[in-house]
């Protein structure tokens, strides 16, 4: 297959015919909620990324503005940015929303204090006041992976160290507060509305892991689950959302550093990674990833260990309670 070829057959399987794909998203959510989940609405907790805003239109498209109730959920670290495209976004979609901040609550239970012990045991003179983030090194290169944790001095310099493991860990799970206390909130409205929680995980977030479990992993309903990011930007454009939120760029939001999914988890960006992981799932071989990619075949080949790295390593995030008997 030669190069034009080849790009066109990618760019056809990532294609979709968005309008259809709307109605069955839709049909969708109407049968599972009324045949499997019996709940009346749906909650979206909406960050103002592509993901949560294509969840939120498709929401009201389906069930109508009065059965949909938007929660925008700020912290500490989140940008004003994010908060200002959230706020866009309900408005826009027309839903009932309510805004709370949940900094106060991740301050009482440890979050903010815990991250900050491990940070200072990498950078002692660290006083919690300096911008931090996590990036990813390693997997697309051939090696293992592993972590940086980069910091922001009040001069302006950026310091960067290795991550250990035990650092690594404690930042990971005091930063994970942060998804699981949101999380609690969607449930506590989706009880007192009897609606059901959306998770909104497009399909290279759901595949690879990249979530927390029982925190944006828990949800009732994940309507987009299935649905490449590239596809997710191409619906939010089909639905008429607004310009700037159908042109972000796609970020993690939990540290207070800007930092881009690919830089702290994927490690390509995501166009590249949507192409990689449909070139993966439909067997095509490292050769042609790497002619589409524009990459060398090893890079080819360490894309694709990364994407079964990666499934193996967060299949547990997947995995239901165990229990010794079958009950039902």
């Amino acid at each position: 297959m030669n190069n034009d070829s080849l790009e066109k057959h990618i760019q056809a399987g990532l294609s979709l015919n968005l309008e259809n794909e709307a109605q069955r998203i839709s049909a969708f959510i109407r049968q599972v909620l009324r045949t499997k989940l019996h709940r009346r609405g749906l909650i979206v907790a909406v960050s103002g990324g592509i993901d949560s805003s294509v969840c939120l239109e498709l929401a009201v498209r389906t069930l109508g503005a009065d059965r949909v109730f938007g929660l925008l959920l700020p912290e500490t670290d989140s940008s004003s940015s994010s908060m200002e495209l959230g706020l866009q976004m309900v408005k826009h979609a027309g839903a009932p929303y309510k805004v709370k901040d949940i900094a106060p609550t991740l301050e009482a239970i440890g979050c903010y204090e815990q991250r900050d012990a491990a940070i200072r045991e990498v950078f002692p003179e660290y006083d919690g006041s300096w911008k931090n983030k996590i990036v990813i090194s390693g997997g697309t290169a051939g090696a293992i992976n592993h972590f940086h944790l980069v910091v922001e001095t009040p001069e302006g310099d950026l310091l960067k160290k290795r991550l250990a493991l035990k650092q690594y860990l404690q930042i990971v799970a005091a930063t994970n507060f942060k998804q699981r206390i949101r999380k609690n909130l969607e449930y506590y409205h989706a009880d007192r509305l009897n609606y059901a929680v959306v998770g909104t995980p497009n399909r290279l977030e759901y595949d690879q892991g990249f979530f927390v479990k029982n925190g944006d992993g828990a949800a009732d309903i994940k309507p987009i689950a299935h649905l490449y990011k590239t596809q997710v930007y191409a619906m939010a454009r089909h639905l008429h959302l607004p310009d700037n939120i159908c042109s972000t760029t796609p970020t993690t939001d939990t540290y207070s550093l800007d930092q881009g999914q690919d830089e702290f988890y994927f490690a390509l960006p995501y166009q590249q990674m949507d192409a990689a992981l449909w070139c993966y799932n439909h067997e095509m071989p490292e050769t042609q990833v790497a002619e589409y990619l524009h990459i060398t075949l090893e890079q080819a080949q360490a894309v694709y260990k990364d994407i079964e790295a990666k499934r193996k390593a967060t299949a547990y995030l997947h995995t239901p309670p165990c229990i010794l008997e079958h009950i039902f």
